[in-house]
């Protein structure tokens, strides 16, 4: 189905036209239109316009006045202080909007974009063989939220999760694992769940013994050292026991993933090792083109702008003096893989801010390398830390990580408990309950880090997540089933719009906010910022309180066209929230 042109847009237009018409010889003009609380529309752009145009703005904004008619679309314009124009549009215009969005059931109206390009994302990096912790909440949560934002506008993404699965800790465990074959066997599981806690309860308990042994014996530490040289070099039984940890890592990493509720594929997992095989070309390529120069035996990069707190220069090292590869080497080939191979228009990292000074000096060394270029541009997505309820970072009691596993899981407990308060009003069997609870848990701990904007900090309190007041994923979640509940009531009335109706103030708020989740979707993808999408969803669910608190849908007093209007208007509010809340990776249970 064709997309909808928004209520925004036809009045944009029609103002634009009469503001050409008042002064053509300023070309296409923008009356910088935006949502007001003084009317529906408040067009504030003829004010520097008069200005350019040596003109009176109240006397032009007349003008445009004038040349503008009232009827199906416009039923009120009028020139407002120094030269503002206030602008309501029709019942019978929101209406037809409404309907013609809620005709199309997939897209809901909104346009895929003018030019699709491809984006390759970087996120979810988590380490192999080492536990996920809670900072690797961020990167998997706003990553897969601005993956499934882009996709929907109909961008080609391309997804890269850069596990770290490269470095000289292998030389240790790969040794040992030799030494103890039997330590990553496992026993027969078909549950992802139960294998995934397995796996990592094996690669627990086989690092921290062969950590013990590495620190106490000498001989099997020259050892270790010696099988870090044959991973290198390419030793086909030290490269298959590598792949060991690597496989043993992956399933428990896709156990986390799961619980998250977010789906990595096999093929979109490209470690650093990934790019082994290209390193050597990157350093040459670098130091034939004079970008990287030799420093002490480092191949490094000098940057005129970034400077140490002594004044001195700060490299970027992406050959060490021992021949051994940075994360630059890696982190530059990645650029050069994505692309020359994957053809990229934008390369986006999902990345902590703290690694914010890396990619700088990553992105301008490839600049100058011509990797990147006016064509094809990298993005740093920085995120801010997880902060405990005392503003500190997330810690145990203990002042360990948190382990990710273990925060989803209170997550659920907590939010299991808060739907089996209102099971039984609901008449919630146990399976749908625990299964409300998962949903409703996991999207309160997604909700609470996509709510806020990347680059911020934020608290994690369970307490205030799972609330059911406030802006919290659970207040949303209610309002979709409390919505679906009407929808089940309503028996054989059916939606269907009405424009001949009058509408009431608060079904015009809701109507004129609806109308703008198009506008939402392109802003958030441009500016890659899911939490514009979630306050615009919060803000739906609160115009959504306020109808309920005004107007009635289902009343043997209303007649069937008000009834069926109303539904139309509470069926479209919660496709909206159902397909925003998808795209942000959260679920909405029909019944809660």
């Amino acid at each position: 189905m064709a997309s909808v042109t928004s209520l925004t847009a036809s009045v944009h237009q029609r103002l634009a036209t009469a503001l050409s018409a008042a002064l053509p010889e300023t070309g296409s003009a923008d009356p910088l239109l935006r949502r007001s609380d003084r009317a529906d529309f408040q067009a504030n752009g003829i004010l520097a316009l008069a200005k350019k145009a040596k003109a009176n703005p109240r006397d032009l904004a007349t003008q445009v006045v004038e040349r503008i008619t009232t009827g199906e679309l416009i039923k009120d314009i009028e020139v407002s202080g120094p030269g503002f124009l206030n602008i309501t549009v029709t019942d019978r215009a929101i209406t037809e909007n409404l309907a013609a969005r809620h005709a199309d059931a997939e897209r809901l109206g909104v346009p895929f974009a003018e030019h699709p390009a491809t984006t390759v994302i970087d996120y979810a990096q988590p380490n192999v063989a080492k536990e996920m912790h809670v900072g690797h909440l961020r990167s998997a949560v706003i990553g897969d939220a601005v993956v499934q934002i882009l996709e929907f506008t109909g961008e080609s993404v391309v997804r890269r999760h850069h596990i770290g699965d490269w470095g000289t800790q292998f030389g240790m465990l790969i040794q040992y694992l030799l030494e103890h074959p039997h330590e990553l066997d496992h026993k027969t599981s078909d549950d992802l769940q139960a294998s995934g806690e397995e796996a990592m309860s094996n690669l627990n308990r086989l690092y921290k013994a062969a950590r013990v042994l590495f620190d106490s014996d000498e001989e099997f530490k020259t050892r270790a050292r010696r099988r870090v040289v044959d991973l290198q070099a390419g030793d086909p039984e030290t490269l298959a026991m590598w792949q060991k940890f690597v496989d043993e890592s992956k399933i428990y990493f896709y156990s986390v993933f799961d619980k998250l509720d977010m789906e990595i594929r096999d093929p979109d997992v490209v470690g650093e090792s990934g790019y082994n095989d290209m390193l050597d070309e990157t350093c040459r390529l670098l130091e034939e083109s004079g970008v990287a120069v030799r420093s002490e035996g480092a191949l490094c990069v000098f940057f005129d702008d970034i400077k140490g707190p002594d004044g001195n220069p700060v490299p970027l090292i992406v050959r060490k003096s021992d021949g051994g590869y940075g994360y630059a080497a890696t982190d530059l080939s990645a650029v050069r893989d994505r692309v020359h191979n994957l053809k990229a228009s934008t390369l986006l990292y999902v990345v902590d801010a703290r690694q914010s000074l890396h990619f700088r000096m990553v992105f301008e060394t490839a600049r100058k390398a011509g990797w990147l270029n006016d064509d094809v541009k990298a993005i740093q997505l920085a995120f801010g830390t997880v902060l405990g309820k005392d503003g500190k970072p997330f810690k145990t009691r203990e002042g360990e990580t948190v382990r990710l596993v273990d925060l989803l899981d209170e997550a659920i407990d907590r939010a299991t408990t808060v739907v089996r308060e209102k099971a039984e009003k609901v008449g919630l069997t146990e399976q749908e309950i625990e299964e409300n609870g998962r949903y409703v848990g996991i999207g309160a701990v997604k909700y609470a880090d996509l709510s806020t904007s990347a680059v911020r900090d934020y608290k994690f309190d369970l307490d205030q997540m799972v609330s059911l007041n406030g802006d919290t994923s659970v207040y949303l979640q209610y309002a979709y089933a409390r919505i679906q509940s009407i929808l089940r009531k309503a028996g054989e009335a059916r939606p269907v719009a009405h424009p001949e109706l009058e509408l009431v103030a608060a079904e015009r708020e809701l109507g004129l906010h609806l109308d703008r989740f198009a506008e939402t979707i392109a802003e958030a993808a441009e500016e890659y910022a899911p939490h514009k999408l979630a306050a615009y969803l919060y803000q739906l669910a609160s115009l959504l309180t306020s109808f309920y608190d005004k107007c009635q849908v289902l009343s043997d007093d209303n007649p069937t066209e008000l009834v069926e209007n109303r539904l139309l208007l509470v069926d479209l509010t919660a496709r909206t929230l159902h397909r925003g809340m998808a795209l942000l990776g959260i679920r909405t249970p029909e019944r809660l």
